[in-house]
């Protein structure tokens, strides 16, 4: 048996809600209810625009796999769909016509209450572990697929809605998804794209005119979400779990050929897509360390074969620096802490290759063989790419071999100090003032900046230059959870000015401009947001 990376213990698989957070939006919502679908599509003309529906040039790759790996399903209509964002730089990057999105018919299909001609919706089949406990089916039980596009650059993107309704893997759920949880990830993963980070994408939130029973009625949404594709680590499970080796090799030749296609001229094709998953998800996992990201739900049917960021649940960014930081309020065991996210992502992939085992060799041992050196080349991968990011945030032009010890020195004050994460390494391309004063015990920085001066010393860059550099990648802005959550009230409450902001600073978190935005302030203590919901 493949050894797997051990050491996270697993917590419980529940997912409670926050009564007094759920109570207090739905007093926001009940008096609004009407406030964010004033302009909602009367329903008996959703039921005649077929011939004003968008024209989406579908080409449903996945579709024509074998039935086993999905069920057909149509989206269940809403009430009074409304349109509440449109990505409109996005839509034009997948060719799309923005006015027809804007018009009913764009609304009623982004809603899953009309179908394109071409679309092919279906609901994808997985398993996973979910905080280490094994689940032998999962599935797509509130997400269904409509297809797949070519966008203008020639990358294969599937469209899919969330919160579209009951399919055959729900498992008692409604299949629908609250207002909070779809713009919470319409905010968060348009901020990771804006911050280079290989992720999903949001093209729209519809509101439904329905209200979604939680703790209690909270209104109800939609929203659109872009991938690359929606294969997970748990896809392969599901396979392999039912002794399915045919169904498997299927799958390894469509993730090769859509992500991966120099893997198949490989001397075997297996291991190297293997090796390559794994190279994608060691930079990812660097990039996520490297701006402060916590993902909150690591489980392996969250784990994207592609190497995007998939499934925005209870995640968030720090504000203080903590490596133990849990946001999620399930992982009551810390599984998914900041510190633990590079072993976690290992985790996942020793399961990924334990599913690819019969076709990297006929013999068993040297399977095994070959498959833990491509789980156990994970640790080399994950330093150097998180070395040489953290380096780059530092504004060294190369790495030395005492850099690291460098970066996890300033880390360490940072915790000591509480300084706050992102901002300790935006202010480092300032003037020391202005950096010191975000620590506790500003004597121990002082310290660390004297050695950060000495390293940079013989950098040839002047030191504007330098400083112009570590802003292009320490962003000003993040969506912080405080941020988010006041966005999410406001919003139950019928106010988007909120969301509007967010959107738009969050789009270019580089800029000067955004350095004076008042959303660079971190949290008072009275406003921190220490629990997140995953919103099912």
């Amino acid at each position: 048996m493949l050894a797997l990376p051990s050491g996270v213990s697993p917590a419980v698989n529940a997912c409670p809600a926050c009564p007094a957070r759920l109570a207090a939006m739905a007093r926001l919502a009940r008096p609004h209810a009407r406030t964010t679908l004033d302009d909602a599509l009367p329903s008996a003309h959703l039921r005649r625009m077929d011939a004003s529906l968008p024209s989406i040039p579908f080409d449903n790759s996945y579709a024509r796999l074998p039935d086993g790996f999905f069920a057909r399903v149509r989206p269940t209509p809403v009430a009074e769909p409304r349109l509440l964002l449109l990505n409109e730089p996005l839509a034009r990057d997948l060719g799309l016509d923005v006015g027809q999105l804007r018009a009913p018919g764009g609304v009623s299909t982004l809603a899953g209450n009309a179908l394109p001609d071409g679309a092919d919706p279906l609901a994808m089949a997985y398993a996973g572990h979910q905080f280490g406990n094994w689940v032998p089916q999962l599935g797509d039980g509130r997400a269904i697929l409509l297809g797949e596009i070519l966008d203008d650059a020639g990358t294969r993107r599937d469209l899919q809605l969330k919160g579209a309704g009951r399919t055959p893997f729900s498992r008692g759920g409604d299949g629908r998804a609250w207002l909070g949880p779809v713009l919470r990830e319409y905010v968060v993963s348009e901020a990771m794209a804006a911050l280079g980070v290989p992720t999903t994408r949001a093209l729209a939130a519809v509101a439904t005119g329905e209200t979604v029973l939680r703790e209690t009625a909270l209104p109800g949404a939609v929203l659109t979400r872009v991938a690359r594709s929606h294969v997970r680590v748990g896809t392969f499970q599901f396979f392999i779990a039912r002794g399915d080796i045919d169904a498997v090799r299927a799958l390894v030749e469509h993730v090769a050929r859509r992500h991966y296609p120099e893997t198949l001229e490989a001397d075997n094709p297996p291991l190297a897509l293997l090796e390559a998953v794994i190279a994608a998800q060691a930079e990812l996992v660097s990039h996520w360390q490297s701006i402060g990201f916590v993902h909150g739900v690591m489980n392996t049917d969250n784990c994207s074969i592609s190497g995007d960021t998939i499934d925005y649940g209870p995640c968030a960014f720090l504000d203080d620096y903590d490596p133990e930081t849990v946001f999620s309020s399930i992982d009551r065991a810390g599984r998914y802490a900041y510190r633990n996210q590079p072993q976690l992502a290992q985790w996942n992939l020793a399961n990924l290759a334990q599913c690819l085992l019969p076709l990297i060799d006929e013999d068993g041992e040297r399977a095994i063989a070959l498959a833990q050196a491509a789980v156990d080349a994970f640790d080399s991968c994950h330093e150097v790419a998180w070395q040489r990011r953290f380096a780059a945030k530092l504004g060294l032009a190369d790495t030395r071999p005492d850099d690291a010890e460098l970066v996890r020195d300033l880390l360490d004050t940072m915790a000591s100090g509480h300084a706050d994460f992102t901002l300790a390494f935006r202010r480092l391309s300032d003037d020391a003032t202005t950096a010191r004063t975000l620590y506790d015990e500003p004597a121990a920085f002082d310290a660390w900046h004297t050695r950060w001066l000495d390293r940079v010393a013989d950098d040839p860059r002047p030191a504007s230059e330098r400083a112009a550099a570590m802003q292009r990648i320490n962003p000003a802005v993040i969506p912080r959870n405080h941020r988010v959550e006041a966005m999410i009230v406001a919003a139950v409450a019928g106010d988007l000015e909120p969301l509007d902001t967010l959107v738009s600073t969050l789009a270019d978190p580089f800029s000067g401009d955004a350095d004076a935005s008042e959303l660079t302030t971190p949290p008072e203590p009275g406003e921190r947001v220490t629990a997140t919901f995953c919103g099912t």
